[in-house]
């Protein structure tokens, strides 16, 4: 899951990096936007994988944290990635982080970083 996460968020925040957006909700062509258009409606897009909240017995295929959580941490991280945006990582973030058992310093690594760090599939 940290793989996964990490990986959605960098190219979530692509566009933010290169300057092309100022928020995930303004960064076409990404996942982040499909999801917030889609959660405007009360839906998840349905060419994507769903979030499905915490894992549990019988759970459907998607991933095991919830559209809430993923993005406050999009947003939080994107903070602490610009130069020109003040933050921290929030209590609701620290909450996936301490889940996945991720140090904060190995996050933002992981976000800024992934390129350099991984070459080819990541995960299991």
């Amino acid at each position: 899951e940290a793989a996964v996460l990490a990986c959605m968020t960098y190219v979530d925040l692509n566009p933010i990096r290169a300057q092309l957006a100022d928020t995930p909700e303004q960064s076409d062509h990404t996942s982040i936007q499909l999801r917030i258009r889609a959660a405007f409606k009360g839906e998840q897009p349905s060419n994507l994988l769903p979030f499905i909240g915490n894992e549990c017995d019988n759970q459907p295929n998607g991933i095991a944290f919830s559209l809430t959580d993923y993005l406050k941490l999009v947003d939080d991280t994107g903070r602490i990635i610009r130069n020109d945006k003040r933050g921290c990582i929030s209590e609701n973030s620290t909450k996936i982080l301490n889940r996945l058992n991720i140090p904060h310093h190995n996050w933002l690594k992981l976000t800024t970083e992934f390129g350099k760090l991984f070459h080819g599939p990541v995960g299991n």
